[in-house]
């Protein structure tokens, strides 16, 4: 572990993993002035699944394990916010840090409640939050561990990745009418771009290859190399 830290929570059902770009739109009053807070000063934030039978202040709880998101882009439309991130580092939430206010269907903020797709504006909501709360802001935030990233596999472990993913990739190749006299070298430009002998190799594979939410999460959560390597050859036979 490299120490405890506090994150603001982006908290949805998505995982993301060390070294996977995701794009992002951020509409919502609280994840407005998360995004704000971020850019203003130059700091990551934590992306975690939601847990809807987890409640806090109303809204849905975190999972356990996340992965801190590093801004790389960002652009605003109109009252949108894009966003493009990368993974950087797997944690784990030691104590959940609760939002100001709870949603707009909760009966205090009744007098806040939105017309039909049309969000009060930021400054109306902070006005709502009691001048003595000790946290004022809208989002959750949490302290979290940072997790070392352990995952090194053995070479022989590597090849056999490298040769089911090639074996994907022509699948897709394929598929999508590659002309056959450069399929191969298509392939192996794909290869080159995902596989690497780094810590973050597996990740890369998972986060092409595997899509189903549940199945990402125990690949987040999983400190075991072994396990993590085990879990995407299975998911990589069964798409072969």
């Amino acid at each position: 572990m490299t120490g405890k830290d506090t994150l603001p929570l982006f908290v949805l059902p998505m995982v993301l993993l060390p070294g996977e770009i995701q794009q992002l739109r951020i509409f919502e009053p609280r994840y407005r002035q998360m995004l704000d807070d971020c850019l203003l000063d130059g700091k990551s934030f934590g992306l975690v699944c939601d847990d809807n039978e987890e409640k806090i202040n109303g809204w849905n709880g975190p999972k356990e394990f996340g992965c801190e998101a590093e801004i790389i882009h960002h652009e605003t439309m109109g009252s949108n916010h894009f966003v493009e991130i990368i993974g950087t580092r797997k944690f784990k939430i030691k104590q959940v840090i609760e939002p100001a206010l709870p949603p707009f269907s909760d009966q205090s903020m009744s007098e806040l409640m939105p017309e039909v797709g049309i969000y009060p504006d930021l400054d109306t909501i902070l006005e709502k939050i009691p001048e003595d709360s000790e946290y004022q802001k809208l989002y959750l935030a949490a302290e979290v561990d940072f997790q070392e990233n352990e995952n090194q596999i053995s070479d022989e472990q590597l090849e056999e990745l490298t040769s089911a993913l090639k074996s994907v990739i022509k699948t897709i190749g394929n598929n999508i009418n590659i002309d056959q006299d450069i399929l191969d070298e298509w392939v192996e430009s794909r290869i080159e771009m995902i596989v690497k002998k780094n810590e973050d190799t597996l990740y890369s594979i998972a986060a092409m290859t595997i899509s189903g939410l549940e199945q990402k999460y125990e690949i987040l959560s999983k400190s075991n190399s072994d396990e993590i390597y085990d879990e995407i050859m299975t998911n990589l036979t069964k798409i072969v």
